[in-house]
């Protein structure tokens, strides 16, 4: 029985290659710009590596001295209990300046995504104009504008929760603008069907449906600023990243790697709690 059901199968498929062979004929154009773009890639890679004067050599010899360096770390130590509060409030500051800068930077961008859309906008010079204007802002690094920010309102948590908010309006920008563009139309066109205006279309048939793909961003854009949090604070933006910079220039390895044992808990902590409210967001169960 299996092997008539295989001999069919193999007819068949004979049969089909036969009636269609410009489908099964090995397409060697293709094959070629595969095989080119690769060859190029790795040319691109290894004259990279020539022209910048990699030193590897270097790299296999420092890994003793990487091994010597954790060997200083261990145990994890903060020295008293009154560093470990003051750690403790600094990783407070942190999760503060990535979540106020996340909410910030998402209500800044949220209106702003209505002009970058092409769905929603129908004036196409303010839609370009508008996304150019989010591109700018979205190719500075959190860490530029940290250290723009730390130049006019001075050293502490405020200037991270500006960089923060600035980075994160282009990043919301963008994104929310793309999630209004892909959703579907028809519900819009219903609305309007019924006697909506172009408003109201947007607002009853296109909004339900992106709401939860924006809480789901800023949700993930908030455990991924709470890493970008600490490295901003090693430029004066507060923060744990400050008490990092400080016991690192002071060579107290033993505190280091107390303060990274503490991020790398509070990020997969976060990570956890923020992966189960994407999932409840978005209708689906969320896995352990």
């Amino acid at each position: 029985m299996s092997t008539a059901r295989r001999t069919l199968s193999f007819g068949d498929e004979a049969g089909i290659a036969a009636r269609f062979p410009e489908h099964f004929r090995p397409n060697w154009i293709n094959r070629a710009k595969l095989i080119g773009g690769l060859t190029l890639a790795a040319a691109i890679f290894v004259f990279g590596l020539i022209r910048l004067e990699i030193p590897f050599d270097r790299l296999f010899s420092g890994i003793g001295r990487l091994i010597e360096f954790l060997g200083l770390m261990l145990p994890p130590d903060p020295g008293s209990w009154q560093l470990a509060q003051v750690y403790l409030h600094a990783m407070g500051e942190t999760l503060a300046i990535a979540f106020l800068g996340t909410l910030g930077g998402a209500l800044l961008a949220f209106p702003v995504s209505f002009l970058a859309a092409r769905n929603v906008l129908r004036i196409r010079p303010l839609q370009l104009l508008t996304r150019r204007l989010l591109d700018a802002v979205r190719g500075v690094d959190t860490l530029i504008w940290a250290l723009i920010w730390v130049g006019v309102v001075g050293l502490g948590p405020f200037a991270g929760i500006l960089a923060v908010m600035c980075s994160d309006f282009g990043n919301f920008g963008k994104l929310f603008s793309e999630a209004f563009e892909a959703a579907d139309e028809k519900a819009s066109e219903g609305v309007k069907a019924t006697g909506g205006s172009h408003v109201h279309g947007v607002r009853f048939g296109l909004l339900p449906q992106v709401v939860p793909i924006l809480a789901s961003q800023v949700l993930y854009f908030f455990e991924s600023n709470t890493r970008s949090a600490t490295i901003i604070g090693i430029v004066g933006a507060g923060g744990i990243g400050l008490q990092l910079a400080e016991q690192i220039r002071v060579l107290e390895w033993q505190k280091v790697s107390f303060l990274i044992l503490m991020i790398l808990v509070t990020v997969a902590a976060i990570d956890w709690i923020s992966s189960k409210l994407r999932f409840a967001i978005i209708g689906r169960k969320a896995v352990a």
